[in-house]
């Protein structure tokens, strides 16, 4: 069966997000002061193909302890779908 994935990437929120600062600190510039404390990551989608449900989440896990995100500094949660 093939699933896709919807995989949000944060920073730790222990952490400055000096890209999200920027943005927060620019929105009074451009009329919008009620908007801050923004905070930067990625959105990833991929398709896994796999037996089950469980099996396309382990694998997905599986990516995002491997590859794609730092443990350090990021993050993550995601969402798998068959499709």
């Amino acid at each position: 069966m093939k699933f896709k994935a919807e995989i949000n990437i944060m920073p730790h929120k222990a952490l400055l997000d000096p890209q999200g600062k920027a943005v927060s600190n620019s929105m009074k510039n451009i009329g919008l002061p009620e908007i801050s404390d923004v905070r930067i990551g990625k959105h990833i989608h991929l398709e896994v193909e796999a037996d089950s449900a469980d099996a396309a989440r382990a694998k997905v896990d599986e990516a995002c302890k491997k590859l794609l995100i730092n443990p350090i500094t990021e993050g993550y949660e995601f969402e798998v779908f068959e499709i």
